[in-house]
């Protein structure tokens, strides 16, 4: 474990869990911030693991999943560059409900749960940045339930290619972050799933090839994502 560079520590001021706090409140916190490593496929912690800290993503990927008793692995989500998670388990010091697994080589920023917990008992105003970086997951949740169960496959990976492209766009080629088996299981699909929404958004203007897609018109792709499910599941089911 390493003390943060600039550059990371960047990653981790833009995080939802201190991008509110005041620098005085903030500072301390990443005093004592720690940088891991891990090579792509290595394990961040296991399921049922106990949680010591919270991680904010440095730089690469990290996945989030469970596995279920029938042995399936469920994605729960896929973090990147200033996105956190695992601050409510390590509030409470309780067992990691998911596990984690870095599908790119990367580097967190962790930060000890003790620390934390010190802070807000001395800066009892520092636990609504708490709250709301809980809140935001849990919306995060509930928009990605919403996804599974109102949206068909084509419109599920016409939001996941819509939030790698750059913002005001008019067309962009955007490479995919990981691989495709991945990113099926991201969406709740199975990966022929998976290749069939991507042909199926041809007629929407974009063409995927292994690793990148092009998208001929981001309005059009936001116009599918955005359609009313039932019309769309008559075109794209």
């Amino acid at each position: 474990m390493t003390a943060l560079s600039p550059s990371y520590r960047a990653a981790a001021c833009q995080s939802r869990l201190f991008a509110a706090l005041p620098a005085e409140v903030r500072d301390p916190l990443l005093a004592v911030a720690r940088v891991t490593c891990h090579p792509r496929g290595t394990a961040v912690f296991h399921q049922g693991d106990r949680a010591h800290s919270l991680h904010i993503v440095a730089e690469g990927w990290v996945k989030l999943y469970r596995i279920a008793p029938n042995g399936t692995e469920a994605v729960v989500g896929v973090m990147t560059r200033g996105q956190s998670f695992g601050e409510p388990i390590a509030l409470r010091g309780c067992d990691y409900p998911v596990s984690a697994e870095a599908v790119t080589d990367c580097a967190l920023v962790a930060v000890p749960s003790d620390a934390l917990l010190s802070l807000i008992r001395a800066r009892p105003e520092a636990a609504i940045s708490i709250l709301s970086s809980t809140f935001l997951h849990l919306q995060s949740l509930v928009e990605q339930i919403e996804q599974l169960k109102a949206r068909s496959g084509a419109q599920r990976v016409a939001e996941f290619l819509l939030d790698l492209c750059p913002d005001g766009a008019e067309a962009a080629t955007v490479t995919l972050p990981y691989d495709k088996v991945l990113i099926a299981g991201r969406l709740g699909m199975k990966p022929e799933s998976l290749s069939r929404a991507f042909a199926r958004l041809r007629d929407h203007g974009v063409r995927v090839t292994q690793s990148s897609a092009a998208i001929a018109s981001v309005a059009a792709l936001r116009d599918l994502a955005h359609a009313d499910p039932a019309g769309a599941w008559a075109r794209a089911v």
